[in-house]
């Protein structure tokens, strides 16, 4: 069998709108999983849901209430035969701002969607994983996690806490057989860059700080946690892969050619 194959597997992916988490849903469809897709708006699945070969089922939720986590997992079981093998924690929101202007009310959302939310959905779909003795769990991080980036301070907090979260749980959970993995992007050419990319300069300069000189897809992100959820990843848990063409593991400390 082909060790990256997710025939016969299923697999729960949040904020699959759009961007990341589109471009997740897509390839774990071609690697042969089965899926529910969740996001805030089921309207907005509809695209993502139109070019895969096999029908999701499309959850409506907004993982800032407490209670949704809970609902959206019983509602994925219930659709794919009791147990979801992949759970990809992908839904997130960022912010960019200086600390002065950093209030209660966003700290707490921040943290109620990236680090409470991911938390929920583990806990529910854990038991059905050990009953099968299996599962990958895998958790959207991001280079600000790892790295200090400008006016993210919250934002980062929360992607430093799925981290933390991460390695605990793959002792937690690695007896039971299920893996726990965090993907952690760099800069990413989706629709939340179109704003600091029509800046000029914005564009050069993330091309000069990445060793591999260029914007990520998708598509980039999407094929690593496919890899992180199938078998040839059997022995991979606890780890954070940076996903990001070197630029989490580089410093940039002038410009032009060698």
């Amino acid at each position: 069998m082909d060790p990256f194959s997710l025939e016969g597997r299923t697999a729960l992916v949040t904020g699959a709108s759009r961007g990341i988490g589109a471009g997740i849903a897509l390839a774990l469809d071609r690697a042969g999983a089965r899926m529910a897709l969740a996001a805030r708006s089921c309207a907005a699945l509809k695209a993502t849901a139109a070019e895969l070969r096999q029908e999701p089922l499309l959850l409506e939720g907004d993982l800032a209430d407490p209670d949704v986590p809970a609902r959206l997992a019983r509602e994925a079981r219930e659709h794919l035969g009791g147990s979801v093998d992949v759970l990809v924690n992908n839904a997130a929101i960022g912010a960019r701002l200086p600390i002065e202007e950093l209030d209660g009310a966003l700290v707490d959302e921040l943290y109620a969607v990236n680090v409470r939310a991911p938390l929920l959905l583990i806990s529910e779909l854990v038991p059905a994983m050990r009953e099968r003795g299996r599962g990958s769990i895998v958790n959207l991080s991001s280079v600000s996690g790892l790295l200090g980036t400008p006016h993210r301070a919250a934002y980062a907090a929360t992607k430093g806490a799925i981290d933390a979260a991460t390695r605990s749980l793959a002792i937690d959970l690695g007896p039971a057989g299920i893996r726990v993995n965090a993907v952690a992007p760099g800069v990413v050419d989706t629709d939340l860059w179109a704003k600091n990319k029509a800046i000029p300069g914005v564009v050069e300069q993330v091309e000069q700080q990445t060793p591999l000189r260029r914007w990520s897809v998708p598509r980039d992100i999407a094929d690593v946690v496919v890899f992180l959820a199938s078998d040839a990843a059997r022995f991979l848990t606890g780890e954070t892969l940076g996903v990001d063409g070197g630029l989490g593991k580089t410093l940039a400390l002038y410009s032009g050619a060698i």
